[in-house]
């Protein structure tokens, strides 16, 4: 793929909510970008923050940091366009991108998250499959930020974010918002997200793209972002939840069966395995400096995951309102 030369115009839409935390680290990964600065605009959406997301934001795009002297051209220092906007209306990162989007200027859009942390050639690696007219959907890898609780490690192990998974979804493949870019023009075409649904809306918006228009869509290995793993049971348990929660929408939706659940039965049958036969083996490697700690945890943290999701599966309920798709 000969893609020298090839510089569209780029805007880069990221909704926010609550992310002062967050906020400062990723701009600084946004002024890293390789990809040039005057052909980017970075757009940053409050999503009813109700911290200081908002004056954070209004200051990055009020007051571009000048150089200091000292960095020299050709450094990885770039003053950036950052435009804040605001979505007040639907409590929803779906609604807040098509904020992002209806404002955008670029030929392609791109998306990631606040608590995301590109690396410097993400946006550059990101937007070259788009030389060849064919590409609609652009999805980069996402790998784990470092992490050192046993949720951390297990979900790292696990790869729990990479896009690996959701490309070789057995119904259609798609690529997740925390690294996705497309073309504006296909988005004319299929509409934007679904502005009232608050889980699954990547799937559905790149199903609706491939299913509907002859676009194909790339995998970009090398547009990496990176994301901090869940580190607490409720932090966790509440993203498998999610999980279920958009199984459930994309059903609805897409009339595709996703709900696999394990039975009773299976439950006691995996923990009884691991109890008897998968502990006693990787402790006793642990003991011996032969395996990690949490490598005798694997069995559990899955089966809560997995009944986390069962449970929201159980418990969705698509509000009517989730049907709708924004235009332009």
């Amino acid at each position: 793929m000969n893609s020298d030369g090839f510089l569209p115009q780029v805007s880069l839409v990221v909704p926010v909510y609550n992310g002062e935390m967050d906020l400062p680290e990723l701009i600084e990964c946004l002024r890293s970008q390789t990809y040039p600065p005057h052909r980017v605009e970075y757009l940053l959406v409050d999503n009813k923050s109700r911290d200081r997301t908002s004056t954070i934001l209004q200051t990055a795009a009020s007051n571009p940091p000048s150089v200091p002297p000292l960095v020299r051209e050709g450094s990885n220092f770039n003053q950036i366009t950052i435009r804040h906007l605001t979505e007040n209306q639907i409590q929803s990162s779906y609604a807040a991108r098509n904020q992002g989007i209806r404002a955008s200027t670029g030929e392609i859009i791109a998306f990631t998250d606040a608590d995301c942390r590109p690396e410097s050639d993400w946006l550059e690696n990101l937007v070259k499959p788009f030389v060849d007219l064919e590409i609609g959907i652009s999805a980069g890898e996402i790998l784990a930020l470092p992490g050192k609780t046993i949720l951390e490690q297990h979900a790292d192990r696990e790869n729990t974010l990479s896009q690996k998974h959701t490309l070789a979804h057995p119904f259609c493949a798609y690529g997740q918002t925390a690294n996705l870019a497309v073309r504006k023009q296909v988005l004319e075409t299929v509409g934007l997200f679904r502005p009232h649904l608050t889980s699954g809306g990547d799937a559905d918006l790149c199903w609706r793209i491939l299913r509907e228009t002859s676009y194909k869509m790339y995998f970009a290995e090398n547009a990496i972002v990176r994301h901090r793993h869940r580190s607490t049971i409720k932090q966790l348990q509440s993203q498998w939840y999610r999980y279920g929660e958009s199984n459930k929408y994309l059903h609805e939706l897409h009339g595709v069966d996703l709900m696999r659940e394990f039975t009773t039965g299976e439950y006691f049958y995996r923990l009884a395995r691991w109890l008897f036969k998968e502990f006693p083996v990787a402790a006793a490697k642990s003991a011996i400096g032969k395996t990690e700690l949490v490598d005798l945890f694997k069995t559990p943290i899955g089966l809560l995951n997995v009944r986390a999701r069962a449970i929201g599966q159980r418990q969705a309920k698509l509000p009517e309102s989730a049907w709708d798709i924004e235009r332009f």
